[in-house]
């Protein structure tokens, strides 16, 4: 008898792999960690093969579960088209909608609820990550919608708004500014260093951090200057001080797939009137 592969497995299995840990995986996915780690374990009995390797706290793939993520991506995306094209405009789902940390912390919970409450029969799978993350899983066919950060004058451009910097006054004073930055790639990063370089101002990174909760707990506590978007703290907390220069505007982009069910179509809609109104 042939071997069958649930996909709610395969789905715990590659949301283990895109987001880093169990933990950030059952947030995706609904699930407990304990829950999580059942389906691991029941995956790897019906492969009959290790599929996870623990280092401390970070999983890596084996040899054989680094096979099995490209099959399992292929599975799900088929079977996600199967179900959207014979469901006949009913919604099917999952709607999936990738974001960059700014917008899921600030709108996440009121545009999935709002979505949620309009359409109670929907699924949605939210990934968060860097724009360039979420840019390849939308060239794979892994996402349906993304919102994320561009250039001011990018087509997909749904609103533009202005950098600012955020931070504690007196760290402007200091010879050498020090920074809060995110870990590469990270437009805001790359904007508040050229910035300084072409101010002719000494800078050094103090703190690096792939978590925006963590970024603005470091500029909370001194740590270092950054600079974001009103997002980031609101325009109350915007460093009100000369010797920093001026920054470029940023746009809020939002970039769907070609192949967008009722479901998505409908998300993308919300997102769009969501963003709209920062």
């Amino acid at each position: 008898m042939p071997v069958n592969l649930p996909t709610n497995l395969l789905r715990s299995f590659v949301a283990i792999v895109d987001t880093g840990s169990m933990l950030n995986a059952s947030e995706q996915v609904f699930v407990t960690q304990s829950a999580l780690s059942l389906q691991i374990k029941r995956l790897e009995e019906l492969v009959q093969q290790t599929l996870f390797l623990r280092e401390g706290r970070r999983l890596t793939l084996t040899s054989a579960g680094d096979v099995l993520l490209d099959y399992a991506r292929r599975v799900l995306n088929l079977h996600d088209e199967a179900v959207a094209a014979v469901s006949a405009g009913r919604f099917a789902g999952p709607a999936r909608i990738g974001m960059v940390q700014d917008f899921a912390d600030t709108l996440l919970t009121g545009l999935l609820s709002r979505f949620a409450e309009l359409h109670p029969d929907a699924q949605i799978y939210a990934r968060v990550a860097g724009t360039a993350e979420l840019q390849i899983l939308l060239d794979r066919r892994e996402l349906d919608i993304l919102l994320g950060f561009a250039a001011p004058n990018d087509p997909h451009a749904v609103t533009v708004a202005p950098m600012s910097w955020y931070g504690e006054t007196a760290l402007a004073d200091r010879e050498v500014i020090p920074l809060a930055v995110l870990e590469e790639p990270c437009r805001f990063r790359e904007a508040a260093i050229r910035a300084l370089e072409d101010a002719g101002l000494q800078w050094r990174i103090t703190v690096e951090t792939p978590n925006l909760a963590t970024l603005k707990a470091a500029v909370g506590a001194g740590l270092g200057i950054t600079c974001r978007t009103h997002l980031f703290l609101g325009d109350d907390a915007i460093l009100d001080h000369d010797r920093p220069p001026s920054l470029p505007r940023v746009a809020a982009i939002l970039r769907t797939g070609d192949r967008l069910d009722k479901a998505a179509n409908r998300l993308a809609e919300l997102a769009r009137e969501t963003v709209q109104a920062l």
